[in-house]
């Protein structure tokens, strides 16, 4: 039995990809969760403040080559990050929000380089096998829309960004890199299938392949005219240029990422011989223009130096060694000096990617194993050369390029209709587009997480794999939403129900109990009571940049109360209400699938504002913000600031105290980050012992000391001055040797 179904119009012309609706979204979803958290809190100790006063000394010594912290050598990282916080302060002023801001506009390009990769991969004309009928434009860029606002609203991309790390960035040049080289094979393959080549260009398109009941029809259509033809040239040269970006950002993996992705995406599609193709020498040109300078000059401001025996170092050290082999190769193989990080396990890493792409991972499943059976199906071409064969190009379009439409007859048939509308079934030909993106994205990730699963590892560096993620993610919800209009549960559609109601649903339901729980019983904080008196210590965790987290206690979630019912109401959101809209879905109402989806990502804002909340008051723990004001209102020339410990205990004084201050003295402190940059004759003395500590309280100078050890030391120091308590915030504790009541 047959019945009849009106045919698709074709498009008259190429479609407007990016939609201002969509974007007024993401920039919406973008400013609530990045504009808001750049105020609060203060910076917090170790690598986020070390790295903004990085670059606030590079603008009071005006060198941007040599990074220095507290006066010493630091040869950790490359500069791109300081650059970026340098500048920012030297148009807005030395604020600790100007120092973030770089990096929440890099947030917000990275959600529009996702999109823009998605409307690549995914905007393509689908077809209801009820109606025959071309889905309405807004539909799409759906996917991309939705791989924006899964990688904006996650949990791992928003708390690793409430700190100045450099991986968000990787995640950046890596959805950059990745558009731009598929941009320029398209160019190249379309040189290739030029005339003058004699190459027939293949149609392989989702409109150009379609698959029935029988064999595959494949379309063989004249070149496009020599004037469609656009060089491979400029995108092979952006390249270039974000990989040196790349490089610049987090060292030799910015190089080793995009071009493992470059080579094994070729050696998958067969296409190798095309690598000379893509311009590789001027490509290499711009990259060593960008790249090069700063290696060459920070090696030779640095060279070689005696180094002391006895500490694991070689004879003569300098930047090369300590940056190129010790912060690279040496971390790669677990054996850097000093060995300051954590080592996250591996069965720990790969459950905390599922944690970071939450609530979105709900779907995570479901896709991955749609990206597999896309890679395993059958795809016949009429000639062996045309084996995943790509065409996605952005300006490609049905008339432009003079390509047939199916027929009437091909319409018309079931079985066409299921085939195409639903790819994800193994039995079904998968469109070339589908094919690309499913490859990029696994190669992409699986680079990554291959990559960090056989090197050391922290809990964060999965952060550059997270857009493929969440594409794949997207793709499976938009072609849910585009499959709504057949009024039959296809595959996508069961999928995204299944991921609701399997796991958001239970798990928000289980949280929004906890949470609630936890914020009615947890006891309301005594009068005067600090956070810190109902901790627990784990000192042992706390290379791990989460690791204070695992010093709450029940005790502790009263201070935490407005957070945790916050957390609680979008928990019951995201899980069950969202479920209930999205189950309501129908061809009369498929809208509901969309706001289903803009429910989790709403719901999920509202969770990262409360986990934003909750490190307002975790602040005194994480930073010493207000332990430098203390300082700020008794400081006068000539006096001295001491941490008692290693720079990570207080560097956030460095960036609250006045530029023109002393150097801060390290007690006991010659130890990781400016261990090995103390060894060059320039660097300043800041390392006393506790016996240069009893004479400098003895002397006249007026001496302000930061410690966690209060009541040891005030009775350490008793016998050579008196000793007062001038501040105490989160632990931590200032005494001063002179202490002037204002």
């Amino acid at each position: 039995m047959t019945s009849t179904h009106s045919i698709p119009t074709p498009p008259t012309g190429p479609q407007r990809r990016w939609r201002t609706s969509s974007l007024a979204l993401i920039v919406t979803f973008w400013a609530i969760l990045q504009l808001g958290g750049l105020f609060t809190p203060g910076l917090l100790d170790d690598v986020d403040s070390i790295y903004i006063q990085i670059a606030r000394e590079m603008l009071q010594r005006h060198d941007f080559i040599t990074p220095t912290i507290d006066g010493i050598r630091f040869f950790d990282k490359p500069p791109l990050m300081y650059w970026m916080a340098a500048g920012s302060m030297r148009l807005f002023g030395i604020h600790d929000w100007a120092a973030r801001l770089p990096l929440a506009l890099g947030v917000l390009a990275l959600l529009f380089a996702v999109y823009a990769l998605g409307i690549r991969f995914y905007a393509t004309a689908v077809f209801s096998s009820a109606t025959q009928t071309q889905l309405s434009p807004p539909a799409q860029d759906r996917a991309g829309l939705y791989a924006a606002l899964a990688l904006a609203t996650s949990l791992g991309p928003y708390l690793y960004t409430r700190f100045y790390i450099p991986d968000i960035l990787l995640a950046l040049w890596m959805t950059l890199s990745v558009h731009l080289f598929l941009i320029a094979l398209d160019r190249v393959r379309q040189t290739e299938a030029s005339p003058n080549s004699g190459t027939p260009f293949m149609a392989t398109t989702p409109s150009s392949t379609w698959v029935g009941s029988g064999p595959t029809r494949a379309t063989t259509r004249s070149s496009p005219p020599p004037s469609a033809h656009r060089s491979a040239l400029l995108p092979c040269l952006v390249f270039a240029a974000v990989t040196a970006l790349n490089l610049l950002t987090k060292g030799l993996i910015g190089i080793v990422f995009p071009i493992g992705f470059v080579l094994l995406y070729l050696a998958f599609t067969h296409q190798l011989n095309l690598l000379r193709k893509l311009y590789l020498i001027p490509s290499t040109l711009v990259f060593l223009a960008i790249a090069a300078p700063w290696h060459i000059l920070a090696a030779v401001r640095n060279p070689p130096i005696p180094m002391p025996t006895g500490v694991g170092l070689p004879a003569r050290a300098g930047w090369a060694w300590f940056y190129l082999y010790n912060e690279h190769i040496a971390r790669f193989l677990g054996r850097r000096i000093p060995h300051d990080y954590g080592q996250v396990p591996i069965p720990l890493f790969w459950f905390l990617l599922a944690l970071w792409i939450f609530p979105w991972v709900a779907f995570l499943p479901a896709a991955i194993l749609n990206a597999y059976r896309t890679l395993r199906s059958t795809h016949r071409t009429s000639t062996p050369e045309a084996t995943l064969r790509f065409d996605s190009d952005v300006d490609f379009s049905h008339v432009a390029h003079n390509h047939p439409w199916p027929s009437t007859q091909e319409l018309r048939s079931p079985h066409l209709a299921s085939n195409i509308l639903d790819s994800t079934t193994p039995s079904a030909a998968i469109p070339d587009h589908n094919r690309e993106a499913t490859l990029a994205c696994i190669l992409w990730a699986g680079i990554i997480l291959a990559f960090f699963t056989l090197s050391s590892r922290q809990e964060y560096y999965h952060l550059p794999a997270l857009p493929a993620l969440a594409l794949l993610v997207g793709a499976l919800l938009a072609t849910a939403d585009a499959q709504l209009t057949t009024n039959n549960k296809t595959l996508a559609i069961k999928q995204a129900l299944r991921g609701s109601l399997c796991f958001l649903v239970p798990l928000g339901t289980l949280l929004f109990l906890l949470c609630g729980y936890f914020a009615i019983t947890s006891p309301t904080p005594h009068p005067g009571a600090t956070l810190n008196d109902v901790l627990s210590s784990n000192p042992a965790l706390y290379n791990l940049s989460l690791g204070h987290v695992f010093d709450l206690t029940g005790q502790a979630m009263g201070f935490f109360r407005g957070p945790l019912l916050t957390v609680a109401l979008c928990m019951f959101t995201l899980g069950p209400i969202a479920y209930f809209v999205r189950r309501r879905a129908s061809a009369a109402n498929p809208n509901r699938a969309f706001a289903a989806n803009l429910l989790i990502a709403a719901a999920m804002t509202g969770v990262l504002l409360a986990a934003h909340e909750g490190l307002v008051r975790f602040y005194p723990i994480l930073g010493s913000k207000d332990l430098a004001l203390a300082i700020d209102t008794q400081l006068r020339p000539q006096d001295l600031i001491l941490i008692d410990g290693e720079l990570t205990a207080g560097s956030t004084l460095l960036f609250y105290t006045p530029p023109t201050a002393a150097p801060i003295l390290l007690v006991n402190g010659r130890v990781n980050g400016p261990w090995f940059g103390s060894f060059y004759p320039d660097a300043p003395n800041i390392f006393p012992d506790d016996a240069q500590l009893h004479h400098l309280w003895a002397s006249p100078h007026r001496i302000f000391l930061l410690t966690y050890r209060p009541e040891a030391r005030i009775s350490d120091l008793s016998p050579f001055g008196p000793v007062h308590i001038l501040a105490t915030s989160g632990g931590k504790t200032i005494i001063t040797n002179q202490y002037t009541q204002r």
